[in-house]
């Protein structure tokens, strides 16, 4: 991967959550700036809405268990302000820029990879939003380890 540039990634820590714990209702929050190419990763445990602008190309991610076992849920809001229209595009730039945004995950909360070394493995499932079917879906997209 290494497309992250990590000068440009600007990481803060909500009350509540350190760089190690807690794991279960981690959330994470990714926004960006167009102009700067910065990114900003909030960590907490209830997602950074005061951080969402009205364009909606926010990336919200949060640890899960399921049977027992971590995995890290992704959401993208694939409609956007605009709605349906904009679909098409969102979906291509979020597919495309979806690598670059979970690298800036690992990396930014890289203390919690180091304690837990188990997640590198947990799995990464996406949740694609939309009113369109063939963009609303639900994908495995590998482990942390592929994105570090």
């Amino acid at each position: 991967m290494k497309r992250l540039d990590p000068d440009k990634l600007f990481v803060e820590f909500r009350p509540c959550v350190t760089k190690t714990e807690p794991l279960l209702g981690r959330r994470y929050t990714l926004t960006h700036s167009d102009a700067t190419a910065e990114l900003f990763l909030t960590v907490g445990l209830a997602y950074a809405y005061d951080k969402v602008t009205t364009m909606r190309d926010e990336v919200l991610a949060e640890w899960r268990i399921n049977h027992g076992s971590p995995y890290l849920f992704v959401y993208v809001f694939v409609d956007g302000q605009y709605g349906s229209n904009q679909s098409t595009i969102r979906d291509t730039i979020f597919r495309r820029e979806l690598p670059l945004a979970l690298e800036a995950i690992m990396y930014g909360d890289q203390c919690l990879f180091k304690a837990c070394p188990e997640l590198d493995l947990a799995p990464i499932f996406i949740r694609f939003d939309s009113t369109i079917p063939r963009y609303n879906r639900y994908e495995y997209w590998g482990t942390p380890i592929d994105y570090q």
